[in-house]
């Protein structure tokens, strides 16, 4: 991150990928480094700017460098202008947020054309809201009396006593003159509004508006104390808003500032505050009370910030300042007050950098007396560094290995998002992807136990089509140690072959693991004993080893299909009997890993709670990690029934969970990629059941993004890219989700022919719930998997729980061979 203080350290060149746009190239900055040491720098060739924000209200030459770049902008003249307008931005959050905003009437002088000044106006029959353009000078004082009386009488106005006039806008910053009048005051209203249009610019108004009082409260009595007599104050709550994960908006920090309440307090007339002892200074003494509030202030912070964002996505290029200017980061105030019994936040105003520096000097004044550092400046950082690395993947060329079935759709639509160049190498000719892919190659991989001769092959056909790949990676189970022998014949970053194919046989995973003892626990703590088995003979010596029950499973298997408990050698011959009759190659049963032969393993039973751990690694550390919780399974079978995140785990258990999927990782040679890590945990802490060398699968990609907002896939492909990827430091859980899988032998007729799954749709479209469609056409027989999630999402567990159930019982998809309130039984 670097700071430009002048404009002979910029220059601006014409865009080499955007027609008409500009590239910022940077000849001297000042940079920044751990610890706070920072210094000036010079840089021949130049620097590149990949994300660009500044002081677009003040500093003309700042906005001049940030107009019509080729990079994410944080922000432009244009869009301060908008945000600096009370009067916009009022409309804005009252129609699209639905937030109460003081009663406003503006003025403002024609301009060229008869337009209303800036990119947009007031939103029809927004009540109390009201923009009044000006005619010829002769007419002026009697439109002027006119719409002051009116405004003034409204009904809108009932409730207050006092107006305040002043020039709002950016030009002023919250600082013009004003003057506060009586309601009763009609004429001296009126002709405060004429004394303002006096000097009065072309993009200028005059504000009308309702001094809102702030909520007066007793203050709390105390038995064996007298109280003194309290002043009237006005409180104004400050918070800045960012634009997060997926495009989100996220509540940063919140200040107040107290001051007298004869007049509005303006930003910098006082020293900042928290909102919590703000709060119970002015008489909430109940933790409850303002918590609750806190929550509100939070709701309403990030619903402010959405309709801007909203409003935002409706202009044009020229109104935003540049195809790629959008605000990142705002400030929204409030003013509690009170509505008949209850407190109601009412909103201010927007702006670009007044909030922003009241929340800053709070983070600085809480340092100063040893108070860590708040979450601020780290969202403000990863707000910015997010937006410039999804710019840096732009145009990348990526070689995908294998492209999975309709559960991997997804990546598509991700593909475009991000402005990435797909190459898939896939086995079938006809797969629905192929119209998709910038290059379609065509080759027959099936056969994974040739995989290095598969890989040579590979190559030869990307060098034939002249393709030179930033980046080649794989989500496909299958095909996870192909395309880390593509990478390695192509020079690409990736872990060594010898590593994921490590990973990928399961037997070899904890064989390796029971070894390693480096460590305090060793990795051999979370391994499993267990014994590979590919004959009769194989099933005979490994009852003799481990003890009963005991898990059987496909050696190098997905999806829990052919997992099953066996309670004797007896059972386990005859459930290995059958796999080897069924599942014999890949055509059997496609995607569950019998192109690598359909060996299995015996392993010792693990009892516990089953939970995914989804890693994101770079060079060995661990930059992210999210844990879901699975439900009980339909016992002897393991195929998933239930799901839900976040984790109910206490953090110390969950960090358990997360040290041991790390350390797994590491000790099989895995330390750069997305992982899928699933393990038991029990009273004597977590157990490996198995590593799954690529991103996870099913529907956790989605439900990451959902509940966290960082993307998997986004990780998987900077990674694979070499760059590290920025993920949320402080990871904050925004919702729960509870979901549960459906099977068609079981809910075939109720989602089918029912009438459910069209329900689903409809539901999903309106956000209702999160629908992931696993297969296209499943099919039923003994080795049949889910095709369908269903998750309902809530405030608590509790909640996301009961509205699924709920769900499920309406539609059919609870019964007592499928007992979904059992399966949900663990999310507590």
């Amino acid at each position: 991150m670097l700071l430009c203080l002048s404009p002979a350290w910029a220059n601006r060149v014409p865009s080499e990928t955007e027609t008409g746009a500009w590239s910022l190239l940077l000849s001297r900055a000042i940079s920044f480094e751990a610890g706070g040491r920072s210094a000036l720098e010079a840089f021949a060739p130049p620097r590149r700017a990949t994300y660009t924000t500044g002081a677009f209200a003040v500093a003309t030459w700042a906005a001049e460098l940030a107009r019509d770049l080729d990079c994410p902008t944080g922000g432009s003249a244009s869009l301060t202008r908008l945000l600096e307008d009370p009067l916009t931005a009022r409309g804005v959050l009252a129609a699209r947020a639905g937030l109460p905003v003081p009663p406003t009437l503006a003025f403002t002088l024609p301009r060229p054309g008869g337009t209303l000044p800036g990119p947009v106006s007031v939103p029809r029959g927004t009540p109390g809201l009201r923009l009044v353009q000006l005619g010829s000078t002769a007419s002026q004082d009697s439109l002027i009396q006119e719409e002051v009386g009116a405004f003034l009488g409204g009904t809108a106005m009932a409730p207050y006593t006092q107006v305040a006039v002043r020039r709002p806008g950016w030009r002023w910053c919250g600082n013009g003159t004003r003057s506060t009048h009586t309601k009763a005051e009609g004429a001296a209203v009126a002709q405060a509004v004429r004394g303002c249009l006096s000097g009065l610019q072309e993009e200028d108004s005059v504000l009308l508006e309702a001094l809102v009082p702030t909520a007066y409260l007793p203050n709390p009595t105390h038995p064996t104390r007298t109280t003194s007599p309290r002043l009237p104050m006005a409180l104004r709550i400050c918070t800045v808003v960012c634009r997060s994960w997926g495009d989100r908006p996220q509540l940063c920090q919140v200040a107040c500032e107290i001051g007298r309440a004869e007049a509005p307090v303006h930003h910098g007339v006082a020293l900042p505050q928290g909102l919590d002892s703000a709060l119970q200074q002015w008489g909430l003494t109940e933790p409850g009370q303002r918590q609750a509030l806190g929550t509100k202030l939070q709701c309403a912070a990030e619903a402010a910030m959405a309709a801007i964002l909203d409003m935002e996505a409706e202009l044009t290029p020229e109104q935003r300042g540049g195809t790629r200017a959008q605000t990142d980061i705002m400030g929204v105030d409030f003013l509690l007050t009170c509505v008949g019994d209850s407190l109601e936040l009412m909103a201010l105003s927007t702006n670009t950098q007044q909030c922003l520096e009241t929340c800053g000097l709070a983070e600085a004044m809480g340092r100063a007396v040893g108070e860590p550092a708040g979450d601020l400046p780290c969202l403000l950082a990863e707000t910015m560094l997010h937006q410039a690395q999804r710019h840096l993947l732009e145009g990348k060329d990526i070689l995908l290995i294998g492209a999975g079935g309709v559960s991997k759709s997804f990546v598509w639509d991700a593909a475009r998002d991000y402005g990435l160049k797909i190459h898939l190498v896939e086995s079938d000719p006809e797969h629905f992807a192929a119209g998709l892919a910038e290059t379609f190659l065509p080759y027959d991989s099936t056969e994974h136990r040739r995989d290095e001769e598969h890989a040579e092959r590979v190559v030869e056909l990307v060098r034939a089509r002249g393709l030179r790949p930033h980046a080649c990676l794989c989500y496909w189970d299958d095909c996870v140690v192909l395309a880390a022998l593509v990478c390695q014949h192509l020079g690409l970053p990736t872990n060594p072959p010898a590593a994921v194919r490590l990973a990928k046989q399961k037997s070899r995973t904890h064989q390796h693991l029971l070894q390693c003892r480096w460590g305090r626990p060793p990795p051999a703590a979370y391994a499993v004993p267990c014994c590979p088995v590919e004959s009769h003979s194989d099933v005979q010596q490994a009852a003799a080893t481990l003890p009963f029950p005991a898990v059987a499973k496909l050696e190098y298997g997905a999806g829990a299909v052919g997992v099953r408990l066996v309670e004797n050698a007896s059972e386990c011959h005859a459930h290995a009997e059958r796999l080897w009759r069924d599942l014999q190659a890949d055509a059997d049963h496609p995607g569950i890993g019998l192109g690598w032969g359909n060996g299995m393993l015996l392993m010792e039973y693990v009892p516990g709670t089953e939970h995914d751990v989804d890693l994101v690694l770079f060079e060995g550390q661990l930059l992210g990690a999210w844990i879901s919780d699975n439900g009980p399974t339909r016992v002897p079978a393991f195929l998933e029934t239930a799901a839900c995140m976040p984790s109910c785990l206490p953090a110390d258990r969950q960090a358990q969970l997360v040290w041991a999927a790390h350390q797994c990782c590491l000790a099989c040679g895995l330390a750069n990629g997305v992982f899928n890590v699933e393990l038991k945990l029990g009273p004597g802490g977590p157990r490996l059941l198995e590593i799954n060398p690529r991103m996870g699968g099913f529907y956790l990609r989605d439900w990451i993004r959902e509940v966290y907002g960082a993307d998997l896939l986004l990780a998987a492909v900077l990674v694979a890219c070499g760059l590290r990827p920025v993920l949320p430091a402080r990871p904050t859980a925004r919702t729960h989700l509870a979901g549960v899988m459906c099977l068609a032998s079981l809910h075939g007729p109720a989602l089918g022919t029912g009438g459910g799954l069209a329900t689903l749709q409809a539901l999903q479209a309106r956000g209702l719930i999160r629908l992931n469609r696993l297969f296209e056409q499943p099919e039923v027989d003994e080795y049949e998997e889910p095709y369908l999630s269903v998750a309902c999402s809530g405030g608590t567990h509790h909640d996301a729980c009961l509205r699924l159930l709920s769900l499920c019982q309406a539609l059919g998809i609870d019964s007592p061979c499928y007992p979904v309130a059992h399966f949900l039984s663990h999310f507590k």
